[in-house]
């Protein structure tokens, strides 16, 4: 008879959990059977700008508690980096009438990425052309800089074409993105050149980082979008890699997800050439360029694509439970959605590259896809 000492796992059961957590690790991938239409409606001009007020590429988009729509976007001249593109960002009312600009001709605008609200309504900028973060007051006042744009007196380094450019000390190369856990530390995706989440403190302390660039799970190639849950989990938006992958906000890798769902049509690219199969992974069906998750006890989350230009509804266990729209300049048609509210299950508000614009979705769901 053999003896175990109480308390001390058979090598047997070990391995059991070990498969078990590895499989953890294992894309969920949905089953072209199990996913739908979702039927919905769509306002293209749900938001009213003043006459001499445009929108340019709306890159951000987020709602607040008091239904506030915030939109960070790419303008013309004024405050550049890289000549003829600058950064607004905009405050609207619950009726969709305009507030107010905040941050005119701010040191930390020039290439907008992302805008976020937090909890307490302070309102958080991605800028990717300074490589800083800007967290301002709901008053539209600047709290806290992270990170710091380049000198305008030293140009960049040169670097060999391919060759990315080393993390600076202390600083982003075009970060995308922000989340927060229950403790309020800031997650910041770096980016398209770093390839790492960077954890900071509520009271901006560097922390740690985690992931490189790579294509193993916990590794990245272009953090696109970054999103938490209610637990205070990160969902990063892996977007060349083509998955997203949820971590604890201690850096551990929970499990990954990839949307892999047929689009039976000719996408349209709205423009140039369709890329040749996996010769471009951006324009790659289920590539995640935007992600949120919704309040409430049921979280969902929303992801979106650039090709075929569709949005998807995910479990946050990573089943697709539904999908909408594809790429076009009508309404419900989308143009490179850059960033996603979904302030409910049922309400979403889309920033679009390409078609200059936001729009707000609501979703008519059947009761298999909640």
């Amino acid at each position: 008879m053999t003896h175990r000492t109480r308390g001390t796992p058979s090598l047997a059961l070990r391995a059991m959990g070990a498969l078990m957590a590895s499989a953890a690790l294992l894309p969920h991938v949905a089953r072209a059977q199990d996913v739908a239409p979702i039927a919905f409606t769509a306002d293209v001009n749900p938001l009213r700008l003043p006459a001499d007020i445009h929108f340019g590429e709306v890159t951000g988009i987020d709602v607040d508690k008091r239904h506030h729509v915030f939109v960070f976007m790419r303008t013309g001249g004024r405050n550049t980096v890289h000549g003829g593109v600058a950064s607004q960002l905009f405050e609207f009312a619950a009726d969709g009438n305009f507030i107010r600009e905040i941050g005119k001709e701010l040191y930390g605008f020039a290439f907008a990425h992302t805008v976020r609200v937090d909890r307490d309504g302070n309102i958080w900028t991605s800028d990717e052309g300074t490589n800083m973060i800007v967290k301002f007051s709901p008053a539209g006042r600047p709290l806290m800089v992270l990170g710091r744009r380049e000198e305008a007196v030293e140009e960049s380094p040169p670097h060999a074409p391919g060759e990315i450019p080393p993390p600076r000390w202390g600083g982003f190369n075009r970060p995308t993105d922000v989340a927060w856990d229950l403790q309020g530390n800031i997650f910041v995706a770096d980016g398209y050149n770093n390839s790492r989440v960077v954890k900071i403190s509520p009271d901006g302390r560097w922390l740690t980082t985690w992931g490189e660039r790579g294509t193993a799970p916990g590794q990245f190639n272009i953090l696109h979008s970054i999103a938490n849950d209610a637990k205070g989990n990160i969902y990063v938006a892996d977007r060349t890699n083509r998955r997203i992958q949820v971590f604890d906000p201690n850096g551990t890798l929970l499990r990954v997800m990839k949307i892999d769902v047929p689009f039976t049509k000719e996408p349209n690219v709205m423009f140039g050439a369709m890329p040749k199969p996996g010769a471009n992974q951006l324009a790659s069906s289920g590539a995640p360029w935007a992600i949120c998750i919704t309040p409430g006890p049921t979280q969902y989350l929303y992801s979106a694509d650039a090709v075929p230009g569709r949005i998807y509804k995910l479990t946050l266990d990573g089943k697709v439970l539904g999908v909408m729209g594809e790429a076009g300049k009508k309404a419900g048609e989308f143009g490179w959605v850059h960033q996603i509210a979904c302030p409910s299950e049922n309400e979403l508000w889309v920033g679009e590259i390409l078609n200059w614009r936001v729009q707000k979705l609501t979703l008519k769901p059947t009761a298999s896809q909640r």
